[in-house]
């Protein structure tokens, strides 16, 4: 069973589709979707982890930003920007505007619809947060990190 489970994952990653599976790569579906299943983790993770917010941090230094250096902001700040299906704008991808569940646990799409385990990242390595949370950044922000303190 676990051996068909991974060849799934794998078919389902590549981007190829399987009957009664949805076609195509995965994509970005915002943490509310998680919530729907994972409601005790979801509502630690707003409650508590500061990217739950960090949109907010985008719009207060907004005004004193070129749009370049606004661009770099989104990078970590929300949820799959410069990705396929990721944060485009607060208008058109508002459910993407903060960095969610999927910043650490990649696309959802897959997993939201089969349930199956495989389908999303469960196991993370402090590489994968240091992409954002990296000594350049911390010591710009003054920001100390707590690895996989506040989320849930």
């Amino acid at each position: 069973m676990r051996v068909a489970a991974v060849l799934v994952a794998v078919v389902l990653f590549l981007g190829f589709s399987l009957p009664g599976a949805s076609a195509g790569p995965k994509s970005y579906i915002g943490s509310k979707a998680c919530g729907e299943c994972h409601q005790k983790e979801f509502d630690s993770f707003s409650k508590f982890a500061k990217k739950a917010h960090s949109f907010k941090s985008i719009q207060i230094m907004a005004s004193k930003l070129e749009p370049s250096e606004l661009k770099e902001c989104y990078a970590c700040h929300t949820t799959g920007y410069g990705q396929p299906g990721g944060f485009v704008s607060l208008e058109k991808t508002p459910e993407l505007a903060n960095a969610g569940c999927e910043v650490c646990h990649g696309p959802g799409s897959a997993h939201a619809e089969s349930g199956e385990k495989s389908l999303i990242k469960n196991k993370l390595s402090v590489e994968e947060c240091q992409t954002c949370h990296n000594g350049e950044r911390v010591k710009s922000f003054g920001f100390k990190p707590m690895l996989f303190g506040g989320a849930h």
